[in-house]
């Protein structure tokens, strides 16, 4: 069942001069509202997913020409009745649009209100309305692959696997505890062990893909790492083909850490170039190399760049300050003067010349390749902050059945552990939902989505 809350309004494009703006109006009695301010067809009467002309006016006077798309219940966005004002881009006419809305009978609708109650309706679950605004922000293919996915239900179907399976096994173990007293087991142990490993097989790889995910959502983070003069800034400028960095032959001229985006093969890059890694006993140059380390430490690739056997030995003996498992590229620079060194483990270097452009399509094709690599099997990424919290805390409550199990707790203790789990898929998806949660979620929403 729909239900129809007050009508509310708001710009639902970018705010600034432009040629249109589009006004969305969403709620019980929208069409009753604009048929006061539009001079066209009666609303009520029309067609749903239909457009008609007419003019806006205040009285006698007229605000503006405008095309009106009209959405009747159940089959719009919020499953309201609904409007959409297609209007000149004149912020004065926006101004005053809105205005009439108002006075006559409409409010402003609250930062992601119009979602909110198509989430309440049922249009979609809480992880596809979160998705909505990911696929606005996404700035990237993969980023809007991946919204995308998320959009047209990919993650929501996941958990909706599980959570089936895990409610038939919860409640049977519930259905014991009506019967405590006589001794029986409808819930086959040996099945629901099996059926907690197949849920934690399911869940890992979620969980794992969230620090691919976060990054492709906000850019992976590479951080150019060397000594000073290897041609770091040099690297910078050739891979985004602008002058970004400073480029001089006096060492330590690159002082703190310079940072940009590269997009290569629809993935989002943040490149970092650093200042030069040695010891000095200039303030402000300390400073930058501290910054230096804290941005190779946290990057999630490091390309380690040298010029010659001395700073080849500088960038190993920092590679082996670096966390087990973090993306490392070798990259041999000024390759037309130097000679092969090897990266170390037997890493494989790439040969290139910052200077002259020679081997940089090398070095991003290796880019591209290790963001690839770090991709989940299927489309599935998490990158949401939310949504891996409780996949991890369903993760431990799963944990927490199967050593219940082992032990042989009783029912009523297996089944608690069962229902957390279960609340926690629950609180992703949105089947177990607070005000204060939606409230949260849907303030980080533009006004007019």
């Amino acid at each position: 069942m729909v239900f129809q809350q007050e009508p509310i309004c708001a710009l639902a494009t970018p705010s600034g001069v432009g040629a249109i703006g589009v006004i969305r109006v969403s709620g019980e009695g929208t069409f009753a509202v604009v048929n006061k301010l539009f001079r066209g067809k009666d609303l009520t009467k029309v067609d749903s997913h239909t457009v008609h002309f007419g003019t806006i006016r205040s009285g006698n006077d007229i605000i503006d020409e405008v095309l009106i798309a009209v959405f009747k219940t159940p089959t719009s966005f919020t499953k309201e009745d609904t409007v959409e004002i297609s209007c000149h881009g004149s912020d004065y006419i926006i101004r005053q649009i809105l205005k009439l809305l108002v006075q006559n009978g409409a409010r402003l609708a609250r930062p992601g209100e119009f979602t909110q109650r198509a989430f309440l309706n049922g249009q979609f679950d809480l992880v596809q309305a979160e998705a909505v605004a990911d696929l606005i922000a996404a700035d990237s293919a993969a980023s809007h692959r991946t919204a995308l996915n998320q959009l047209r239900g990919g993650f929501s179907k996941k958990l909706a696997f599980l959570r089936e399976d895990l409610i038939h096994f919860a409640s049977m173990v519930e259905l014991e505890l009506d019967f405590g007293e006589e001794d029986v087991e409808f819930a086959n142990r040996d099945d629901l062990r099996a059926l907690i490993n197949n849920l934690q097989t399911t869940i890992a790889p979620l969980i794992d893909s969230f620090d691919f995910g976060n990054a492709l959502k906000e850019g992976i983070p590479v951080a150019i790492i060397g000594a000073p003069n290897v041609g770091k800034s040099t690297l910078l400028n050739a891979l985004l083909n602008e002058e970004k960095a400073i480029v001089t032959s006096i060492a330590g001229t690159t002082r703190d850490v310079i940072e940009d985006l590269l997009y290569l093969d629809g993935i989002k890059f943040r490149i970092i170039d650093t200042a030069g890694i040695r010891e000095t006993v200039d303030v402000v140059e300390s400073i930058g190399i501290e910054r230096s380390k804290k941005a190779m430490n946290q990057a999630d690739v490091v390309v380690l760049l040298f010029d010659s056997p001395e700073t080849y030995a500088d960038v190993e003996q920092l590679a082996e300050g670096l966390e087990e498992g973090k993306k490392v590229l070798w990259v041999r620079n000024k390759a037309d003067l130097t000679s092969p060194n090897g990266g170390a483990g037997g890493e494989v270097e790439i040969p290139i010349s910052a200077k002259t452009g020679t081997g940089i399509e090398d070095l991003k094709k290796a880019l591209v390749a290790v963001a690839v690599a770090a991709k989940a099997a299927d489309d599935t990424v998490v990158t949401n902050l939310r949504h891996y919290e409780h996949l991890v805390k369903t993760q431990q409550a799963l944990s927490d059945v199967l050593n219940g199990l082992a032990i042989g707790i009783t029912g009523d203790f297996l089944a608690q552990d069962i229902r957390l789990a279960l609340h926690h898929l629950g609180e992703i998806t949105g089947q177990i939902a607070t005000d204060d949660l939606l409230a949260n979620i849907f303030s980080k929403f533009c006004i007019g989505k």
